[in-house]
């Protein structure tokens, strides 16, 4: 019972990180910003949760959420939306696009994934967002990335815009918090998790989970760690506050 997650289907897993569900008592489910963007039904319609800039709380009455969490920058090549028009919003797919018929939400991403991608919302092929991704995720910095790809700082900050929601900087700032986040998860100590995160220092580590997560790291860790314990999985962009 709680937040659970589990390996996507084979036809997705190139794009999809996993597939999750969130049931059990009802109680408030605190959102923690990751890089990804989901699809979800939430008790009826099927809903595109943008890429989140910092935590939001979403009131649950005891149904049940369930959802696909597409690898960061993937989403919006399927769905011909920029991920900058999403950004911290959770919009009806039918507002976006003409959704195929469908019977389930795996049903429903694959049939995205057979269309073909817009050059505005898919510059780059899924080998160069990967790497684009990893890069970033590892702290390296911006302009170092741009020139491995062969871009200008400039045209980065734009493409990355239109593919992930924010600009790189942003983007690596989140990922490195998620990497804290299951680093916690896994109980190790806040100074270790500082340092192996890539953060300066701890009082760093404690900052930025104000800002991100919206409760202190003491709180976080808490969540984290229970979490881990119900589903043996580290936490995604979920934790039942």
């Amino acid at each position: 019972m709680g937040y659970r997650e589990f390996a996507p289907p084979a036809a997705l897993r190139d794009l999809v990180e996993c597939a999750w569900v969130v049931d059990g008592p009802p109680q408030p489910v605190r959102v923690l910003p990751d890089g990804c963007m989901d699809l979800m039904r939430l008790d009826g319609p099927i809903v595109v949760a943008g890429p989140d800039t910092t935590a939001s709380v979403s009131p649950r009455n005891g149904e049940s959420f369930v959802g696909l969490r597409f690898r960061p920058g993937v989403l919006p090549r399927l769905l011909g939306v920029p991920a900058s028009e999403l950004r911290n919003e959770r919009v009806p797919i039918r507002d976006l696009r003409q959704a195929p018929p469908h019977r389930t939400l795996v049903d429903l991403a694959v049939a995205l994934a057979s269309d073909e991608p817009t050059t505005e919302t898919a510059p780059w092929s899924l080998s160069l967002l990967s790497h684009v991704t990893g890069a970033l995720a590892g702290g390296a910095a911006v302009s170092d990335v741009a020139g491995q790809v062969g871009w200008s700082v400039r045209t980065l900050q734009r493409q990355c815009t239109v593919v992930y929601g924010y600009g790189p900087a942003t983007l690596r700032r989140i990922l490195r918090f998620r990497r804290a986040v299951r680093l916690l998860g896994d109980g190790l100590p806040n100074t270790e998790v500082a340092a192996r995160a890539g953060y300066a220092d701890q009082p760093h580590l404690h900052r930025e989970a104000r800002e991100l997560a919206g409760v202190p790291l003491a709180s976080l860790r808490q969540d984290s760690s229970s979490a881990n314990r119900s589903t043996q999985l580290p936490p995604g962009s979920a934790t039942v506050a």
